[in-house]
């Protein structure tokens, strides 16, 4: 019988709740009447807090038995420490040290943000910039050849952009999703952000400012991608996949192509460029309105070309395979809608009737994702004001999405809405967290923004696996994530503020053969390069996280 604490092993804000687990492995209570109880020590010893701990339950997807607890009333800053004992004071279980302090979410917004600079492709991350991470520009991608399935001939302009995950790929659909959330931080935060990010990432100003920052970089990758007809190049790739080489090695050792066009790769840049015109419009105007030209064009591409697959080569490169279209359409037309159709040049009649057709085909999600992108057509309808009976409908769609969200949550053992572990979950997580704060935005509800705090304490550490799932976040986080740069660049720690996939419950790399603490599907996690199932990077995993920490900020 072995006991363990489940908590953020980053920390806690002072003003928020704290709640803890004491997890064992078995299935039921074994301590039934002898509620175990739970001291919070600071640093010197001194106890600040103590208290009964509750039955949580068995945790059918980890074979535990769950007690909660929950030290709220401990607002001072400083580092703590929780021990867990039996009613005849033998000790149970202890957790690691944790702080409490004002400026838990800024850091950790600042690091997250600061992964997808250390993403950046084709050129050089100074030392005075990148740390010990600096590296030299590679993958310039300036001159591509076209993929052979294509049959077409000449070269290319696509550099810059972001690596997308653990690779050296670079996609227009995950960075199109990983665009718009980021797109929604950057105006929803608004200038009251005014975290100093690490380092003075840029400009050394605002928060707000280094994300605009960033994401005009990956958006320049974005412009040039589209096609003098206004479709949008699927994703750029080496012809193979790589090993675990730095940059510079992949270079040298093979060509890079471009592939593409599709409906779901063009609509996606349609959408982020509309949601780009309305965040740069003010300081950036003249950008701005290049940004609403590139959409209307790709739109009415895809208009043209409804259905056009993904191309199907996945030969040193991920497939990102979407032959749906309907979300896609819906999010370009609600975002240019909320632009102004007449501005946009449309028909404000017909682009009605389309988004009609389009919220009766696309109902409201749980959360975001690179194949399902609907809700970001849903949050565009609800932050416009052009029509009040739409706008109702999508904020109501979404509220009602935030109260199943928060049912699911109050019935697992660890308080989270997923219904199975899948590749990505805590991308799903975050996103599921940053559907509640959008819904409080007009619907404000305590209980939305105490959920959302519950699945960032997942993130940061309060589950199964007992580990922050954040690199550099805390002492628990990845050492060894599956991520070409981070293992080729002769420095030990890996680049901070990557979020790794997590549990995921279908293991696909068992041919790799990592080393999964146990059977259950809870327990699918390794901290092992070769776990690309469930510690690989990503960027649409990181946006929603920085998202969902800039709403808290």
């Amino acid at each position: 019988m072995k006991f363990s604490l489940r908590h953020n092993h980053a920390g806690y804000v002072p003003r928020a709740s704290k709640v803890f687990l004491l997890a064992c492995d078995l299935t039921e209570n074994p301590i039934k009447g002898m509620e175990p109880w739970f001291q919070v020590m600071d640093e010197s010893g001194t106890v600040v807090a103590d208290g009964q701990m509750s039955e949580k339950g068995s945790c059918k997807y980890t074979d535990e038995f769950l007690w909660q607890g929950n030290f709220s009333q401990v607002e001072r800053p400083g580092k703590y420490k929780i021990s867990v004992m039996d009613t005849k004071g033998n000790a149970l279980a202890e957790s690691l040290d944790f702080e409490i302090s004002d400026r838990i979410i800024e850091s950790q917004l600042a690091l997250t943000l600061k992964s997808f600079y250390f993403q950046r492709s084709g050129v050089e991350l100074p030392v005075d910039k990148a740390g010990k991470w600096a590296r030299p520009a590679a993958h310039l991608d300036d001159r591509l050849e076209f993929h052979p399935s294509m049959n077409r001939s000449g070269t290319w302009n696509a550099h810059g952009g972001w690596y997308d995950a653990g690779d050296y790929g670079k996609y227009i659909v995950n960075g199109g999703v990983s665009l718009g959330t980021l797109l929604l931080a950057a105006e929803l935060a608004g200038d009251h952000a005014t975290t100093r990010t690490d380092g003075g990432l840029f400009h050394g100003g605002s928060f707000r400012m280094n994300l605009l920052e960033e994401i005009r970089f990956e958006l320049n990758f974005f412009m040039r991608m589209q096609d003098d007809d206004g479709g949008v190049f699927f994703k750029v790739s080496p012809i193979r996949w790589d090993g675990f080489v730095s940059p510079t090695q992949s270079d040298a050792n093979q060509k890079r192509q471009i592939l593409g066009k599709s409906t779901t790769s063009t609509l996606n840049f349609a959408g982020v460029m509309a949601h780009a015109h309305r965040v740069f419009r003010q300081a950036y105007p003249a950008y701005a309105k290049a940004c609403l030209d590139a959409s209307l064009k790709a739109y009415r591409w895809a208009l043209d070309n409804p259905d056009v697959t993904y191309p199907h080569n996945t030969e040193g490169s991920g497939g990102y395979g979407d032959e749906r279209y309907d979300d896609e359409f819906f999010w370009t037309r609600a975002m240019l809608f909320r632009e102004g159709a007449a501005q946009a040049g449309l028909s404000e009649t017909e682009l009605l009737q389309s988004l009609q057709q389009d919220m009766e085909r696309c109902p409201a999600q749980m959360g975001l994702s690179w194949r399902d992108t609907e809700n970001f057509g849903w949050i565009a309808l609800a932050l416009q004001d052009h029509d009040s009976i739409m706008q109702a409908k999508a904020r109501a769609a979404l509220v009602g999405v935030a109260e199943s969200i928060v049912e699911r949550c109050n019935a697992d053992a660890y308080g989270l809405s997923l219904e199975k572990f899948v590749w990505g979950s805590n991308g799903e997580i975050a996103n599921h967290g940053l559907t509640l704060l959008l819904a409080n935005l007009w619907n404000p509800d305590s209980r939305y923004v105490d959920t959302a705090r519950g699945m960032l304490d997942f993130i940061y550490g309060k589950n199964p696996v007992n580990r922050c799932f954040v690199t550099g976040a805390a002492l628990s986080s990845p050492k060894f994530p599956h991520h070409r740069i981070c293992h080729s660049d002769g420095v030990e720690d890996p680049i901070p503020g990557l979020v790794v996939g997590g549990i995921n419950a279908d293991r696909q790399d068992m041919h790799r053969f990592p080393h999964y603490p146990g059977p259950q599907p809870g327990l699918s996690y390794t901290d092992e390069r070769c776990s690309f199932a469930s510690n690989e990077t990503a960027i649409n995993w990181n946006a929603p996280l920085v998202a969902l920490l800039s709403l808290l900020a």
